[in-house]
């Protein structure tokens, strides 16, 4: 068993009032294919006027995840680092960094992807913003 934070961030796209984007770290206990325990969830808001850069989704990230008493190495998918080589990636985090490679991770992100998905639609819910 291993420990892992999945990431996920939601709302990268232009609503009428710019961007409002919710990322979700999932601190998690897994093995190779099955996700042992879920030990905390982090979840934070953010407002940009611009799409946002990689370094953005960077600082967006490290903000959530420094809520969480965890150590572990992050997981995204490579799209949500769009597309860019792991290597680089890893060098912009203050923490490991990894693309999904596993089952277990892929079953991870896909929980703090209904987490951040469902936090943004209340938040867009609650500001009666439209899409």
């Amino acid at each position: 068993m291993f420990d892992i934070i999945a990431v996920d961030i939601s709302g990268r796209h232009k609503t009428a009032e710019g961007y409002l984007m919710v990322c979700a770290a999932i601190a998690a206990s897994v093995t190779a294919d099955h996700v042992e325990k879920v030990n905390q969830i982090a979840i934070r808001s953010f407002r940009n006027k611009s799409a946002p850069s990689v370094q953005d989704v960077v600082k967006m990230i490290e903000d959530t995840v420094s809520e969480l008493k965890s150590e572990a190495t992050i997981v995204t998918e490579a799209g949500d680092m769009y597309n860019k080589p792991q290597w680089l990636i890893n060098s912009m985090f203050s923490q490991n960094f990894k693309y999904q490679e596993s089952l277990s991770e892929r079953r991870c992100i896909e929980i703090a992807h209904h987490v951040s998905f469902s936090s943004r639609k209340l938040l867009l819910k609650e500001r009666d913003i439209q899409q």
